[in-house]
């Protein structure tokens, strides 16, 4: 007795025991079983095939206390901004920390018109392939975009800048945008916006809404001769003071009228007004700013050569000419208003931009601001599908490694977890395919299902109830079912010894990696 004391005592002998080899002697002794000495302990074998209480879920060291413990944080996929603008402005850092409500990051895609291309579906919504270049490296990505922002003009005159194409792809996917993508469209054309102005003249009245006089020309046939000289004559649809001539008398006149033939394209003509200058209402959101530009160079044009701007007081007036203007295509989130102030005392409105309107003054950095707090406020309005909230399929996978793991403990006493692989967020494994890719099966559906390393992982929908018209099982489901054949094996099974233990483990460890395979 003492010998064994000795060797009890002595810490080396002790940790060279086989694993769980005095477990026997720390366990309590049954009630009503004999404590003598002569009675024989049972066997190890004997033991194995008695399959012990399930233990408490806090001693699942891989999952812990699931029942007990509060939900963990909701994995949820960050919702993708579409900006379409150069690269002088970067989104992204004015979106950065920013979420929907206080669940949803916002990850801004930035890309000009010119560098990106797009299919829209009926189902699956409209798919962006865009290839921007950045510090010289080429940069190749494809997404499913939850909103857009549009601050390019998506239409000039100029050969290589009609990007209709692109805008009617994004509304024909039902992305959401500031301002909306039919508000976009229409304003591809600087008469049909005029047209709409001249609905707000006989409305308001010219006393309320000062609207320059203008004429429209569908081609130069009709462009026979002007009432009133000095005349101003803008052929088709440009921006930035482009294909706009001042024409002083009726020869001139007559030559400008050759070239818009061989444009073969429509022109209008207005009075040419002796400004003093400039005038420019912005609204972004419900922030109004007033500006007053005035030229120095001494152009015609006040925004062509060197001007003098400078902030002015936002009237009443202002304001009712803006927010008529907001109303038009079902409403204008950003806008502007320009008119020129006469040499007679009079204002003249000659001109509405959209969203793609420059910003000026030094509040830029201030407007790019109440830009960003616009967007997240309407992508915040824009409905979320539920199932791309993750919290139940989530709550679905860690019981199911929780009963892999109650199974192996009762199959296999010296294994207390699987150790099994569980898809996280930017895992390798999902447990099914989204509707999206399962409804699209071509290779520019592919690409964008692994474009960005930082899309958070998001798993698929459950899978539909029993019932009657119910759809057939997916092959999913056909992999747990596998999966509790073999948990079913396996208890029925007769564990003796170690290789038997072994090859248990591997059958679990392949039907579960089945399971969660792609």
């Amino acid at each position: 007795m003492n010998y064994l004391r000795r060797r009890l005592s002595d810490s080396s002998f002790v940790a060279n025991l086989p694993n769980g080899y005095m477990m026997d002697l720390q366990r309590p002794t049954p009630a009503g079983s004999s404590t003598s000495s002569t009675s024989s302990p049972a066997s190890p074998a004997t033991e194995r095939r008695q399959p012990p209480s399930v233990p408490p879920p806090a001693s699942n060291p891989a999952l812990g206390n699931v029942a007990a413990a509060p939900p963990k944080p909701v994995v949820r996929k960050p919702k993708i901004l579409l900006v379409i603008d150069d690269q002088h402005t970067d989104w992204a850092k004015f979106f950065r920390g920013k979420k929907l409500n206080g669940e949803y990051e916002i990850r801004v895609e930035q890309a000009e018109f010119s560098e990106i291309n797009l299919a829209s579906y009926v189902n699956s919504g409209c798919m962006v392939d865009m290839q921007v270049n950045k510090g010289g490296t080429r940069v190749v990505r494809s997404f499913k975009p939850d909103f857009v922002l549009v601050r390019q003009h998506a239409y000039s005159m100029v050969p290589g800048e009609d990007f209709r194409n692109l805008v009617i792809g994004l509304h024909f996917g039902g992305v959401p945008g500031s301002n909306s993508l039919f508000s976009i469209y229409n304003f591809c054309s600087k008469p049909w916006v005029f047209s709409q102005m001249i609905k707000l003249y006989h409305s308001l009245g010219p006393e309320k809404f000062p609207l320059n006089e203008q004429t429209f020309y569908p081609n130069h046939t009709q462009m026979v001769t002007s009432p009133s000289y000095p005349v101003v004559i803008k052929m088709g649809h440009a921006h930035a003071g482009m294909g706009k001539i001042k024409v002083e008398n009726q020869q001139d006149f007559q030559d400008i009228t050759s070239v818009v033939a061989l444009a073969g394209t429509y022109a209008t003509t207005e009075p040419y007004v002796r400004s003093k200058y400039d005038i420019r209402i912005q609204k972004i959101g419900n922030n109004y700013k007033a500006y007053m530009r005035t030229s120095i160079s001494g152009n015609w044009k006040a925004n062509t050569g060197s001007a003098m701007l400078e902030q002015i007081a936002m009237t009443d007036r202002y304001r009712l000419w803006v927010d008529s203007c907001a109303e038009m295509f079902g409403g204008l989130d950003i806008c502007a208003v320009k008119a020129v102030h006469g040499k007679d005392g009079n204002d003249y409105i000659i001109e509405v931009m959209d969203s793609s309107m420059p910003l000026i003054g030094e509040h830029v950095q201030e407007d790019k601001q109440l830009i960003t707090e616009l967007v997240i406020n309407k992508m915040t309005q824009v409905p979320h599908n539920p199932g791309e909230v993750g919290d139940t399929s989530l709550s679905l996978l860690s019981s199911l490694v929780y009963y892999c793991d109650e199974v192996l403990a009762a199959a296999v006493p010296d294994t207390h977890t699987c150790n099994l692989c569980v898809p996280t967020a930017g895992g390798h494994h999902s447990a099914s395919a989204s509707p999206s890719q399962s409804a699209q099966g071509s290779p520019q559906r592919a690409r964008s299902a692994s474009t960005s390393p930082s899309q958070a992982f998001q798993p698929g929908p459950l899978p539909p109830a029993a019932g009657p018209g119910a759809p057939k099982p997916s092959p999913q489901l056909n992999k747990s079912q596998s999966l509790t054949n073999t948990f079913t094996e396996t208890l029925r099974g007769s564990v003796t010894d170690d290789e038997a233990k072994a090859e248990t483990i591997r059958s679990l460890r392949q039907s579960f990696a089945s399971l969660f395979s792609d």
